[in-house]
């Protein structure tokens, strides 16, 4: 059980709610699934900022200059923003497990289906209006790329 869902008030409904545990037994190859193509500018960065409780990485997502395409999604969708969940030990931190194994952190990559919606707001209401790539971050060796990430966030430090 995920330590932040102890108490049984706090145990989410449904079958397509968060966090999963993905159990590599139950996976399934699907020979007919595209590959997913990612195309970011990095030049869409618009900041960072503290919402009270994470950071956000912002994205300008008025144009499809920044988008994923292929794998499972029938549209391609816009980058509007990342963010990590992160524990208060190395031990755990991630939303969701792979075969109840935690990980020290997860990266959550959030795109909106832009073909289909108006706006981010509207496509958060729909079954098909985000598309989320998780990544499972391990400890390891300095990576420069995050570094830079890093060091932005004392400027960040309050909501």
């Amino acid at each position: 059980v995920h330590p932040l869902w102890q108490s049984p008030l706090t145990i989410p409904g449904g079958t397509r709610q968060s966090p999963i545990n993905i159990q590599w037994r139950d996976s399934v190859y699907d020979p007919f699934l595209k590959p997913l193509k990612i195309s970011y500018d990095p030049t869409t960065c618009l900041h960072i900022w503290n919402n009270g409780y994470s950071f956000l990485v912002e994205f300008d997502d008025s144009t499809d200059r920044s988008i994923i395409v292929g794998g499972p999604l029938e549209n391609q969708y816009r980058l509007k923003q990342f963010h990590f969940h992160w524990g208060a030990i190395n031990d755990w931190g991630s939303e969701h497990t792979v075969d109840s194994k935690f990980y020290p952190a997860e990266l959550h990559l959030v795109h909106w289906n832009a073909v289909e919606y108006p706006s981010f707001e509207e496509a958060v209401m729909e079954g098909n209006g985000l598309a989320v790539i998780g990544v499972f971050l391990k400890l390891g060796a300095r990576h420069e790329g995050l570094q830079t990430l890093v060091d932005a966030l004392p400027a960040v430090r309050h909501k």
